[in-house]
């Protein structure tokens, strides 16, 4: 099928930057949209930005003008550069990819979560 691995995750302090990447890898015929989500401990998981295979992306209103998304096609890679960190942006990312493998089955798919603690 289709394994999608991130990486990038870590400590950080409020006001820092970290940058997540995600590479989708296996049965791949066509990736449509790619996107970030974060759950923190007791919430549930949220949007935090996406985007579609012609590069056209969608933000929570809380991290707008603070994170990037962004993706290599040719890669199948998405990146979520993070700027400006607050301590409530502390939770596990999970990367997410909506794709059609080469068996034509179109399936939600998602990474293992790196964690991120924004905190001194």
């Amino acid at each position: 099928q289709v394994q999608l691995v991130e990486s990038g995750g870590g400590l950080v302090q409020p006001g820092g930057s970290l940058r997540l990447s995600c590479a989708a890898s296996g049965s791949i015929f066509s990736i449509y949209a790619m996107g970030w989500y974060r759950q923190a401990p007791g919430k549930q998981r949220e949007l935090v930005a996406a985007i579609t295979s012609g590069g056209s992306t969608n933000y929570r209103d809380s991290v707008k003008g603070r994170f990037t998304i962004s993706r290599d096609n040719a890669k199948n890679t998405v990146y979520l550069q993070m700027n400006s960190l607050k301590p409530e942006g502390t939770a596990v990312y999970y990367c997410n990819a909506d794709a059609l493998t080469t068996g034509w089955t179109r399936g939600d798919y998602w990474g293992q979560g790196t964690q991120v603690t924004v905190s001194s």
